[in-house]
């Protein structure tokens, strides 16, 4: 039963609705709302009028990203779409796969059945087994606990900016298309090498910020610096990484991304499948005749 002292709290009602209790307070005045007056935000709830206030206090930066981007600011848009669950699944499967590579005896085998080499595309020239797939599996698998932690880090930094922006099949698609253009930047450039990582589709995640950021009118300069530190470190540890899969990925990444950029609307939707399309048949394309060309007359 309410007691004289609770009902006469004003506290424990509503501000704009003085007649419903609740005991849920705005995160940003501390005043108490009830479920109607609730707008889920990065951390608790706030009341209507600190969102009208958030809203009112945007940058200019995010204004032009609410006009370019379907209306609606990124902040908007994270809270609209969830959580970001392309990115923690893709981190499970990661996670999990990588895990179990630690195992001895298990982790060994299952290298070997999902790392990508070159030789695995052309059965005629190699040893190997055709095996095609290997192009986006060898984004699954690491080389280490340390070279798995990195990535999966910066997955979860990207995939939280970029999932809420993009959408979860765009975001997808930006991550699978940038790995698949790291392993066939390594087989390109490197067709002797085995690699193993999401590197590749990791520096795609991050030029696709680059460009992304870019468009919007946001200061991308640290988004570059840390870009072009992570290439100089790929080129001064190149025995131990493959720099090749980083530089393919930031490539296809960017191209993307600048895709996903100038066909934001509606009605461009078909034009951007088309699109996409068009950049994973010509990755196809380089692996089918360029890389085989070059490996019987340049690399032989």
């Amino acid at each position: 039963m309410t007691t004289p002292e609770f009902a006469d709290n004003r506290d424990n009602f509503c501000y704009r609705h003085p007649d419903r209790q609740s005991f849920v307070l705005c995160q940003r005045c501390l005043r108490t709302i009830c479920p109607e007056c609730q707008t889920q935000a990065p951390v608790g709830v706030i009341c209507p009028e600190c969102m009208a206030e958030q809203r009112k206090s945007r940058t200019p930066a995010q204004k032009r990203a609410e006009r370019r981007w379907g209306g609606r600011n990124t902040a908007t848009a994270a809270v609209r779409s969830g959580k970001p669950i392309v990115t923690y699944a893709l981190l499970a499967v990661t996670s999990f796969i990588g895990l179990v590579q630690l195992i001895p005896g298990i982790g060994d085998a299952i290298t070997g059945q999902l790392l990508f080499a070159a030789g695995y595309l052309y059965p005629n020239l190699s040893l190997m087994t055709f095996e095609p797939w290997r192009l986006l599996t060898a984004v699954f698998v690491h080389g280490g606990f340390l070279h798995l932690a990195l990535n999966m880090l910066a997955l979860w930094m990207l995939g939280q900016s970029l999932e809420p922006m993009l959408g979860r099949v765009r975001f997808l698609a930006l991550y699978l298309i940038s790995g698949l253009g790291g392993s066939v930047a390594v087989a390109l450039l490197a067709p002797g090498t085995a690699t193993v990582g999401a590197s590749g589709a990791i520096f795609g995640l991050m030029a696709a910020l680059l460009i992304i950021g870019r468009h919007i009118g946001a200061n991308v300069t640290g988004i570059l610096v840390i870009l072009g530190i992570n290439f100089v470190v790929g080129f001064v540890f190149s025995q131990n990484i493959a720099w090749q899969a980083h530089l393919g990925g930031a490539i296809v990444g960017a191209l993307v991304a600048f895709i996903l950029t100038r066909t934001r609307r509606r009605e461009q939707r078909t034009l951007q499948i088309l699109l996409l399309a068009a950049v994973v048949v010509a990755l196809v394309l380089i692996v089918a005749f360029l890389v085989p060309f070059l490996i019987t007359t340049v690399y032989s």
